[in-house]
């Protein structure tokens, strides 16, 4: 429609624009013409030379007024069709009118004979006879399509308040047909929506909405969306009407383009609305929007979709909804669309659905796209792929197996090499590669492939200062995981990654006795808490404590006060891998002698006491080192130990297994990288010293079995080697609109 010069206030987001004429498609998909809603022909009286000479004024009160000269009047009234319409047997006004349209029509241009009609218009839509309101309406909706009318129509909260009534009011369909039209018209114009709203237009609308009639559900619907695009205050007015209720149920309809404006004002309303998601929730819109996914290929429809399926998908409730029913699978059906802008809701949306999303099944074809599009240049794609990936392979083995035999390492290393700088895609792709790593049947493969690759240097360079922590949070679980293969342990360490861990160790473990020691719950660096970093580079120095080389460079003077320091955390899980890195350190008696001397003996006796068992047996297993080939006032001690020691270890065929006959020459000694148990011969650690290796066992598979359900040993006795931390999820995600 030419002559609006507001374009420049469009919502240029949306891409969608209701449309300014008449001429609608009907919700079934049939295109719809209003009857006689063409521009009237004036009849020329037979005095034309009479009329021309007549005067502005006076044209207009000849063709609406009944007090003008009959001698004017009569050409127009003196050739009546046999059988008189309903317009021309009413009395008053209204067939002056009808002639009056016609001059209008004819003086378009002339702005004042619109004006000079409004009034007249506001009588007539306000006539008890439901004939005159209908026929004022058809004319006030053919006025409305002329461009120079709207101003005034507009300039008149008047006539804009008589429609409103007349729509809330009407039974008539073709009175509720021509209305609802006008309003459309005017709602094309910043002028025309101001006049709407403060009409109390929007409730009206709403209820539209509900029609039976299907191009007043169309008209209801653009003039809506309209209103929400350009006048503010209305996205409030129509949650207050009900609005996203009734939008959620035309979802059912099978028109496009109706569909497209239905969704995108979901989208309008629901955005960083928290209420109106859950509306939309109860209303059961996340059903309907994945069967739009899953049954339409209208690109547009699709876009605006998948925008409100974004926007839904920070929200928890929603969330769940959309994965239960089929939500994932659905959205990736697109990710081989030519429309770009679709491509990147699309995995925004399976970005923020993919943390819950970690135990569907069936997305095979969805790794094996994520991975292609990790080699993509658009930032955005490579970034969401990466999170993706990191989400759906956490704590799901088949996941990560596929993605792993699908090269996932190689194009993740690969992309990586080109995004170190870039936290933003650099910390989900270590992830991704953190969660590959560990817990499926080729995580050692996957281990290998790390070193093959040549990226253990990359995965050294992220721990350097300064601290990006969220991407250092990734990393060190990512090194702990590499840790427990052999080959990669040298490497390692002549990067200088232990050295690394511990400057970390020693920042985060400052951090957090700055605030009360022990809870640590104000401890936060760019919103990673300090804890976390704590545990994670004690779990991981435990790890590379294994290789005599290594434990004798994290064995320094500065690091076993600070060691000795975690065990009074009230974090069981701090203390956990603190007496686990103790009780590898405290092989070498040198080193056990520097824990004594740290005063260890207190705490540690505390801990064998712990509830929770992992924690009670590595302290059990440092106290017995500490106090093997010592005077005799530590008989007592040594006896508790022993106690404690004996008092886990139940074997499976409730055999004592210090009758085993391999006797006092076997002892406690760190696992292969292969995760079987070993046993050594190591003199002068005494007879007891076969309790502890199962006795770790079991306490390590009864700690791991509480921590995680995915943990379920099939034996009695796991290996303390392959009890690794739970994948955890970095990601957090936000309504987001790019």
């Amino acid at each position: 429609m030419s002559g609006t010069n507001w374009n420049t206030k469009l919502y240029v987001d949306s891409g969608i624009h209701s449309g300014a004429v008449t001429t609608t498609n009907s919700i079934n998909g049939k295109q719809m013409e209003d009857d006689d809603w063409g521009h009237s022909t004036t009849t020329h009286n037979v005095a034309a030379d009479v009329e021309y000479r007549m005067t502005r004024t006076q044209k207009i009160r000849t063709s609406m007024f009944s007090d003008t000269d009959d001698e004017l009047l009569m050409p127009s009234m003196q050739f009546e069709p046999a059988t008189q319409s309903n317009l021309h047997c009413l009395p008053g006004p209204s067939p002056m009118l009808k002639n009056s349209m016609g001059n209008i029509l004819d003086y378009q241009d002339d702005v004042d004979l619109t004006i000079r009609a409004i009034p007249e218009f506001i009588k007539l839509l306000g006539d008890e006879n439901q004939v005159v309101v209908s026929q004022a309406a058809q004319m006030v909706h053919q006025l409305s399509r002329k461009e120079t009318a709207w101003h005034s129509m507009m300039e008149s909260p008047q006539l804009v308040a008589a429609l409103v009534h007349t729509l809330q009011t009407t039974t008539d369909i073709d009175t509720a047909r021509y209305t609802a039209g006008t309003l459309h018209n005017l709602s094309h114009h910043h002028k025309g929506l101001l006049a709407i709203f403060k009409a109390g237009g929007i409730p009206v609308l709403v209820k539209s909405l509900s029609s039976p009639v299907e191009p007043v559900v169309f008209y209801a619907i653009t003039t809506l969306h309209n209103l929400l695009l350009h006048q503010e205050g209305s996205k409030m007015a129509m949650r207050l009407s009900g609005a996203l209720q009734k939008m959620v149920t035309l979802l059912n309809r099978t028109n496009v383009k109706f569909l497209a404006i239905t969704t995108d004002c979901l989208q309008i309303l629901a955005y960083g609305n928290q209420e109106s998601k859950l509306l939309i929730l109860a209303s059961g819109g996340p059903q309907a929007l994945v069967h739009i996914m899953k049954s339409f290929r209208y690109e547009k429809l699709l876009w605006t979709t998948s925008r409100v399926l974004k926007v839904l998908s920070v929200c928890n409730s929603n969330k769940q909804a959309i994965v239960n029913c089929g939500g994932v699978q659905a959205v990736a059906l697109h990710l081989d669309h030519p429309s770009m802008r679709l491509v990147q809701n699309c995995l925004w949306t399976l970005r923020n659905l993919s943390d819950v999303a970690t135990k569907e099944e069936n997305v095979d074809l969805l790794l094996k796209r994520l991975v292609e599009l990790l080699n993509c240049n658009d930032y955005n794609v490579t970034t969401c792929a990466a999170g993706i990936l990191s989400n759906l392979t956490c704590n799901n083995s088949n996941n990560k197996l596929t993605v792993f035999q699908m090269g996932g390492i190689e194009a993740l290393v690969s992309t990586l090499k080109y995004v170190s700088d870039h936290d933003e895609i650099a910390e989900p792709i270590v992830c991704a590669l953190r969660h590959l790593t560990s817990r499926h049947n080729e995580a050692n493969m996957a281990q290998d492939s790390i070193r093959i690759n040549n990226c253990l240097p990359m995965v050294a360079t992220f721990l350097e200062p300064p601290p990006r922590w969220p991407l250092i949070k990734a990393d060190i679980g990512f090194i702990r995981n590499l840790a427990l293969r052999k080959d990669n342990l040298a490497p390692l360490r002549e990067l200088g990654t232990i050295q690394q861990l511990l400057q970390l160790l020693f920042q985060a473990h400052q951090d957090a006795s700055r605030h009360t020691l022990g809870t640590m719950s104000q401890a936060h660096r760019d919103g990673i808490r300090m804890e976390d970093i704590v545990e994670g580079c004690t779990g991981a120095l435990q790890i590379l404590a294994r290789d005599p080389q290594n434990r004798a460079e994290i064995a320094t003077p500065d690091a076993i006060p600070i060691l000795v320091q975690l065990l009074y955390y009230n974090s069981e899980s701090v203390q956990r891998v603190a007496t686990g890195l103790l009780c590898e350190l405290s092989q070498d008696p040198n080193t056990a002698l520097a824990i004594e001397q740290e005063e260890a003996m207190g705490i540690l006796s505390e801990l064998i006491r712990s509830r929770n068992e992992g924690v009670a047996t590595y302290a059990a297993a440092v106290l017995f080192r500490i106090s093997d080939d010592k005077p005799q006032d530590y008989n007592r001690l040594s006896s508790e130990i022993n106690s404690r020691l004996m008092g886990n270890l139940v074997s499976e065929d409730g055999n004592n297994p210090m009758d085993d006959p391999r006797g006092s020459n076997f002892s406690f000694s760190p696992a292969s990288d292969q995760g079987c148990n070993t046993f050594h011969s190591v003199p002068g650690f005494g007879q007891d010293a076969l309790v502890l290796e199962p006795v770790l066992e079991q306490a390590t598979a009864e700690y791991a079995a509480q921590s995680s359900a995915e943990l379920r040993p099939h034996t009695q006795h796991v290996n303390i080697d392959t009890m690794l931390p739970v994948d955890s999820n970095q990601l957090a995600w936000f309504d987001t609109d790019l």
